[in-house]
């Protein structure tokens, strides 16, 4: 009969045999064909798959930059008052022509009905003087006056009519300085605090006059310096060709603050430096775009995504949120002709909206993965879904 011992150690040499046996089975498997993520007998997920999105797209860099205003104004008091009243509040927004400041009006409308005044006085002086150039000419021909009094009454006329150009003169003088008594926003903005409060006197040379600033935020600017070295490149892409400047106000910029993903705001570039600056050994590029909803502040910085004046023809582009990474660099997942998931390793370029451009590692014709990402794992028979590019 055989011993304890002697049977323990017969199924051990069974289980260990057994376990080889799989060990085996699972490589036989893998090197014949795909591993399926479902048990037997489960049909293959379904899985959503595009096809690269091919277009021509331009070459960008992204510099960082700052937005800026595109105005901000001191206002001034340009007449010597007491202010009287203030008429918006610290940070409000306002419309171009409304008023914001009133300095005392007395004294400046007593001036301005002085200077209309003295105009009639010399509108009645001319009327009389060319009454008397009329009658004492109508005597010199009946010989009952002299030339001498003809030439002065002529003189009279020419000094009056004179004297009403002065007269005129003053008149505008005194309402365009009766006008300065109404502070008004030069243009669409907001406003900063009051620097001067109610009962002061400003205007004077004694102290500062100025009352408040006032900002424009839209449209608003965005300045960054691009280095030597990519204008010598934006250059070389342009054939060495100048841009006109209604070409160059043609040119898109887009600009993203903060965690922004992409550049979700947009305009054109407005101006470029005509040199390098040999300080810093940069070109100062300056856009300009829309900002309704106060998006960016002056002095914000922001990422500028700036063309580079190259287009790549026939870019392909796919969605980028079926892009993955590992310690091999960033891939995308591929069905192939036997609707097997492949990992496939592939080289970026830029986010064209939520489009990454693949610049290797990809064929127009391939079935990328954009969805159930984590059914389709390499080596996965799967049911390819086609979607549209936005899917």
């Amino acid at each position: 009969m055989m011993s304890n011992s002697v049977m323990r150690s017969s199924l051990s040499a069974g289980r260990a045999a057994a376990f080889l046996a799989i060990a085996i089975a699972v490589m036989v498997a893998v090197a014949s064909g795909p591993v399926q993520a479902q048990f037997p007998g489960q049909p293959p997920p379904t899985i959503p798959v595009v096809q690269p999105k091919v277009q021509n797209v331009s070459d960008y860099i992204e510099v960082p930059g700052n937005a800026a205003a595109v105005a901000q104004v001191k206002l001034v008091a340009r007449v010597v008052g007491f202010l009287e009243q203030i008429h918006f509040a610290d940070g409000a927004l306002v419309r171009k022509g409304d008023l914001l400041f009133t300095i005392q009006q007395d004294q400046y409308k007593a001036q301005l009905q002085q200077a209309q005044a003295q105009l009639q006085l010399q509108q009645a002086a001319l009327l009389f003087a060319k009454t008397e150039t009329a009658r004492y000419t109508a005597l010199l021909k009946r010989d009952a006056a002299t030339q001498v009094d003809v030439d002065h009454w002529n003189f009279e006329r020419a000094s009056a009519e004179a004297n009403i150009l002065a007269a005129q003169a003053q008149v505008a003088i005194a309402q365009l300085n009766l006008s300065y008594t109404e502070v008004r926003a030069p243009f669409d903005g907001q406003m900063g605090k009051h620097l001067i409060d109610p009962g002061n006197v400003v205007g004077s040379g004694s102290q500062d006059a100025i009352l408040a600033d006032i900002v424009q935020l839209d449209p608003i600017y965005v300045v960054a310096n691009i280095s030597t070295q990519q204008a010598l490149q934006i250059r070389a892409n342009l054939d060495q060709r100048r841009l006109t400047l209604s070409d160059l106000h043609k040119v898109p910029v887009d600009v993203a603050v903060g965690d922004q993903t992409g550049y979700p705001l947009h305009g054109t570039i407005e101006y470029v430096a005509p040199a390098i600056d040999q300080a810093t050994g940069t070109l100062y590029v300056r856009g300009i775009l829309r900002n309704p909803d106060r998006t960016l502040l002056p002095g914000m910085f922001v990422r500028i995504h700036l063309p580079m004046g190259k287009s790549i023809q026939n870019a392909l582009l796919v969605p980028d949120r079926a892009l993955q990474a590992d310690q091999g660099g960033r891939y995308l997942l591929v069905v192939n002709p036997d609707n097997v998931v492949e990992q496939r390793y592939v080289q970026l370029g830029d986010l064209v909206g939520g489009l990454r451009v693949i610049t290797a590692g990809l064929k127009p014709d391939d079935r990328v993965v954009v969805g159930e990402l984590w059914r389709a794992s390499p080596g996965t028979r799967v049911v390819p879904q086609p979607t549209t590019i936005g899917g």
